[in-house]
């Protein structure tokens, strides 16, 4: 039934990414970090990392589905390399250092920041003007500087310390430089590439200095039976949410993309 449940919500993840830019995690780790607790218990070893092994394993799911969900939407032509490059350098820096940071803190720090990240972010996309509505006809503004060095490590920093691509950032972020939901949410996808490569492999890493001692089927603290099993469904996302890119009405895209933000957080509050 585990692995089953696993399958299940990656296909949600497959939709998600192609559809929203969520390249997993935004599913992955509250659904993980439930099943891990209720399965094995709090004071197991695997119960005592859980939040850690679901960020971990988010971030390694997050590498296939972000690289799938950019080459779809590379072939509908909704990327656009100047929104890509060199924000995705200074994600990538970013990411490094929220992982490392992630390791040494306690599941439960992550889990009460990843809700107030949530929260912030939910409000912000409601009272802030410029995401839930566009202004059609207007020509998209260029990133600035500040946005792509400073914006670009801060985004990295926190996606990794939180398991997520990043894409409650860069999709806000793209979409306030006057992009269309589709096209914001479809930059999400490579942008979250440098996040799991750095995040998947620094976990790996690092949990060796922390002793997790989890299993036969962990390295380092990513499951590799669930990554399997998320993957797979991921697989199955993916191909069905294809057919739907750019034909979402762009209010209703950006009001969906916040509803999905507020179960996650309504789903994390009460676990």
């Amino acid at each position: 039934m585990f692995y089953i449940l696993l399958t299940f919500f990656g296909c949600l993840t497959g939709i998600s990414a192609v559809l929203f830019g969520f390249g997993g995690g935004f599913v992955v780790v509250p659904l993980l970090y439930r099943l891990l607790l209720a399965a094995h218990g709090a004071d197991d070893p695997i119960g005592q990392s859980a939040m850690h092994i679901a960020v971990a394993t988010s971030t390694c799911v997050m590498i296939v589905n972000a690289l799938i969900a950019t080459d779809k939407h590379r072939r509908a032509g909704n990327l656009i390399r100047d929104y890509l490059w060199p924000l995705g350098g200074f994600i990538g820096l970013g990411a490094i250092v929220g992982a490392i940071a992630a390791v040494w803190v306690s599941g439960d720090v992550i889990r009460y920041v990843f809700i107030a990240y949530l929260g912030i972010t939910l409000i912000d996309c409601l009272l802030r003007r410029g995401f839930l509505t566009r202004t059609e006809g207007g020509i998209p503004r260029q990133l600035g500087r500040t946005e792509m060095s400073g914006g670009g490590v801060g985004i990295g920093a926190i996606a990794t310390f939180l398991g997520v691509g990043g894409s409650v950032m860069t999709v806000p972020l793209l979409r306030r430089c006057g992009l269309s939901m589709s096209q914001a949410t479809s930059m999400a996808n490579p942008l979250s590439v440098p996040v799991a490569l750095a995040g998947t492999i620094t976990y790996m890493a690092m949990a060796g200095f922390g002793n997790a001692g989890l299993g036969t089927w962990f390295v380092g603290y990513v499951d590799l039976l669930a990554f399997a099993a998320l993957t797979a469904g991921s697989l199955l996302g993916i191909r069905l949410a294809t057919p739907w890119i750019g034909r979402i009405p762009d209010r209703l895209h950006a009001w969906v993309y916040v509803a999905l933000l507020a179960i996650v957080l309504i789903s994390m509050c009460v676990s």
